[in-house]
């Protein structure tokens, strides 16, 4: 099924995708019922995330604690079918760039491998690329002791830009591999097709991998389910998958009920971002907990989730919520999930799928939009 370009077509194009991911959902029904129902739900004006909610197929596929690390550290996990682990939480790269300075970031990081932490996430554009040489400041001495990603920012231009950017990224980084390389940012609707176009960012991919320069590769973005469906349908051997994963996701445009499954079926890992839904809006008004939040999505089945902290103090809480953590059953998913349904269903807490407010400058402008700084306030 290829990716359609204009808006009515589109809308049919996540309407398919969403019935058949109803359809796999209602199949413990029995598949001539859960097809009636399905087509009932869905033509009846009520909403596919919420025709999908009515079984929730994949809160019922949560992490079982015989996954998790039981010693009281930070719980380790399978990074899909790549035979290596990594933590469940991750230190996020963007997030890392804006500590109060270079000192601050350097103690951050290191507090946080000394505490289990592995997974070092960043990409080639973060904070106009202080991301990137922030951490490979802070990794020399520490590069054997994490598992360390970058992503690739080409936005639609070919593989010798993704091939300069990766040197650029190994240069700042202060290595002379990545163990992943994802593609940022699959947001806008021609992506996937600018990515698997001749000469571009896949051939890229393959490039990297066979010069050693990349271990494994995979792709990221926020806006829309059927764009990382579509990006799945090319069948090209992704090693993850990263995607918003947090409570109000269920109940809107959801990557956790539409992709998720997919990823896992395939034997890809599964990364999550945005436990905090963005910009931590719902948290500071007191909707939910930050040990609400990502419990809730550590719960769910991810290898890791990429957590945002930008000082000492968030690293100690998001240690204290990892080190403690014990998988939310299902029905207390579904509990928190339908707590806050009204605050989700408008997408008010997530507004990287249905606004720009938190696209990239360096793809907003490769798409003819005025980067953030030249947007109103």
């Amino acid at each position: 099924m290829s990716f359609p370009k204009n808006e009515a077509n589109r809308n049919q194009f996540s309407l398919e995708f969403n019935r058949r991911q109803f359809l796999k959902g209602v199949g413990f029904i029995g598949a001539g019922a859960g097809a009636v129902l399905a087509e009932h739900v869905l033509n009846s004006g009520t909403s596919a995330q919420a025709a999908e909610t009515l079984t929730n197929p994949t809160i019922a596929q949560t992490v079982t604690p015989s996954l998790e690390n039981q010693s009281g550290g930070i719980p380790r996990r399978p990074l899909g079918s790549t035979g290596v682990e990594v933590s469940a939480i991750g230190l996020g790269g963007a997030s890392l760039g804006q500590a109060s300075s270079l000192q601050e970031a350097m103690q951050i990081a290191h507090e946080a491998i000394d505490n289990g932490i592995t997974f070092m996430d960043n990409a080639w554009e973060y904070n106009n690329h202080r991301s990137e040489e922030w951490m490979g400041q802070a990794l020399q001495g520490r590069r054997d002791q994490v598992f360390l990603m970058t992503k690739v920012c080409t936005h639609g231009r070919d593989r010798n830009v993704a091939m300069q950017q990766l040197e650029e990224s190994l240069r700042r980084l202060r290595t002379d591999y990545v163990d992943l390389w994802q593609i940022h940012e699959v947001i806008y609707y021609n992506d996937p097709e600018q990515i698997f176009r001749a000469n571009g960012v896949i051939e890229a991919l393959d490039q990297a991998k066979q010069q050693g320069k990349v271990r494994f590769v995979g792709f990221t973005g926020h806006k829309d389910p059927a764009m990382h469906l579509e990006m799945l349908s090319h069948d090209y051997p992704f090693d993850t998958v990263q995607m918003p994963i947090n409570c109000f996701d269920a109940n809107f445009q959801s990557f956790q009920q539409q992709v998720l499954p997919e990823v896992n079926r395939r034997g890809m890992a599964a990364i999550g971002m945005k436990s905090l839904s963005g910009g931590g809006e719902a948290v500071k008004q007191g909707i939910i907990t930050p040990q609400e939040a990502i419990r809730y999505s550590m719960s769910l089945p991810i290898a890791t989730l990429v957590s945002g902290i930008d000082s000492p103090n968030v690293l100690r809480q998001n240690l204290a919520i990892a080190r403690s953590f014990q998988p939310m059953e299902p029905q207390e998913m579904q509990a928190l999930a339908d707590r806050v349904v009204q605050y989700a269903t408008d997408g008010r807490f997530e507004l990287f799928k249905s606004s720009k407010k938190y696209d990239a400058d360096e793809g907003r402008m490769q798409h003819g939009f005025p980067p953030q700084t030249q947007m109103p306030s």
